[in-house]
């Protein structure tokens, strides 16, 4: 069958989107392909009809859970085996998903970058006919991203373990060393990019200076129809912001990295639904929702990076229909931005101090662990050795970065830490004044 066969069995369209059979067409002749599309730009597609048209599996490498789930569910709408192994499964719903891709027939296995790393998936891996390895969020590969995740690092090894096989990497956003970086560490034999237009003509960006956001926000979600999301920097926030459209009689529900996955779901799929009409959250919503009538994204805070916004604002008029991304902006704001800065790339002296309250944490020597696997509860840690939230987190990533530790923060999972050096190594670090850089 040919690609626009295959869109038109499983999908019903009769056409790709831009740049989508170019993309489709690269990877189907088996070359490794880097492919830049927008948020909303139809990602999946890209490597979903590919390996719907070739022998074997493709192998669908995502940090997101969520987004796991979802194409897992619509995949299986569509008469497509497909099965996802994340954190939180059981050893031996494990083993039952992925022996099924060897013996089953199955066509696609999502899977996050930390699995990779697992003794257990490695063997089963060999086992598998896979036909693609696709990589999601790729620019999370590149130390020059603002979302760099070590483990994404292990993706080089998976391709020694399948020799011949193409790789397919996506992602919304990359800077021109990003997308030299992707490439390079993904092993790819030759570049080879395929670069969409990440103008949204649909799309309205605004900065509005609002002494009294609140106020501000209210009108906003007022003049609007359709759904809206509201991204704030705390979690306290995002339930006081909340409460205070609910009063003003607007359906708003609130979300974050703290509360457990059956609450989540649930608000995700009342806003999905329209039940609840505005979602007010911190970044740890959005990434892998694909909804197409949010008319409007609001920022009460700053977000990390250009990158970031792009992401969370491009969230909105995935329909193509007119939306509107806002920040709302006040005087005090560019001081709150220094201080995260500060905060987010803390000094070398409290970077040590947070190694060692890990180990007084896991009630273990300095040094010890190594290979060790452990539920890691941020807040808790913060409160029993009392360290600020912001700086605690900025010195784990500098030490997972440094390869010190794994640290991965999942947004459906509880964190998980690893330690990943001998004790030799860890006094190396606290004789040599400059054993990490940043």
């Amino acid at each position: 069958m040919k690609p626009s066969d295959i869109l038109l069995q499983y999908w019903g369209y009769s056409s790709f989107r831009p740049l989508q059979e170019e993309i489709i067409n690269s990877i189907w002749y088996g070359n490794d392909t880097l492919g830049l599309m927008p948020t909303g730009g139809g990602k999946s597609i890209t490597f979903q009809v590919p390996a719907l048209g070739k022998d074997g599996l493709c192998l669908v490498i995502t940090p997101l859970i969520a987004l796991m789930k979802d194409q897992v569910q619509n995949l299986r709408k569509r008469d497509v085996k497909a099965v996802a192994v994340y954190s939180g499964m059981t050893h031996q719903e494990i083993i039952t998903a992925l022996e099924n891709c060897i013996f089953g027939n199955y066509k696609f296995l999502y899977v996050s970058p930390e699995r990779l790393d697992t003794e257990i998936f490695r063997m089963k891996l060999r086992s598998m006919k896979v036909s693609i390895i696709t990589v999601d969020e790729s620019h999370c590969i590149s130390q020059w991203g603002y979302d760099f995740r070590p483990a994404y690092l292990k993706i080089a090894e998976i391709r020694k373990i399948l020799p011949g096989v193409p790789v397919l990497a996506l992602t919304a956003t990359a800077t021109s060393a990003v997308i030299k970086d992707i490439q390079e560490k993904l092993q790819f034999t030759k570049e080879n990019v395929f670069r969409m237009s990440f103008e949204r003509k649909n799309l309205a960006y605004k900065v509005l200076q609002a002494d009294n956001k609140e106020a501000e926000l209210i009108l906003l979600v007022n003049k609007i129809q359709g759904s809206a999301i509201v991204y704030v920097r705390n979690r306290k926030k995002t339930k006081d912001i909340a409460e205070l459209l609910s009063n003003e009689g607007m359906t708003a529900c609130f979300y974050h990295a703290g509360l457990n996955n059956e609450v989540r779901d649930t608000r995700q799929k009342q806003w999905q639904s329209g039940e609840c009409r505005v979602m007010v959250a911190t970044n740890a919503f959005g990434m892998g929702i694909d909804k197409p009538d949010v008319r409007l994204v609001v920022h009460l805070d700053l977000p990390d990076s250009i990158e970031a916004y792009f992401q969370e604002a491009g969230r909105a008029g995935r329909d193509g229909e007119k939306a509107d991304a806002v920040i709302l902006y006040s005087n005090s704001d560019k001081t709150k931005l220094n201080k995260r800065l500060t905060d987010t790339f803390p000094e070398k002296e409290y970077v040590k101090e947070v190694y060692e309250h890990l180990n007084y944490y896991y009630q273990m020597a300095m040094g010890d662990g190594l290979g060790c696997m452990y539920e890691f509860n941020l807040e808790e840690f913060c409160r029993k050795f009392k360290h600020f939230h912001v700086p605690a987190d900025g010195a784990l990533k500098i030490l997972a970065q440094a390869g010190y530790i794994e640290y991965t923060d999942e947004q459906d999972n509880l964190s998980r830490l690893i330690f990943t050096v001998h004790r030799e190594e860890l006094y190396k670090f606290h004789s040599s004044p400059s054993s990490i850089k940043y």
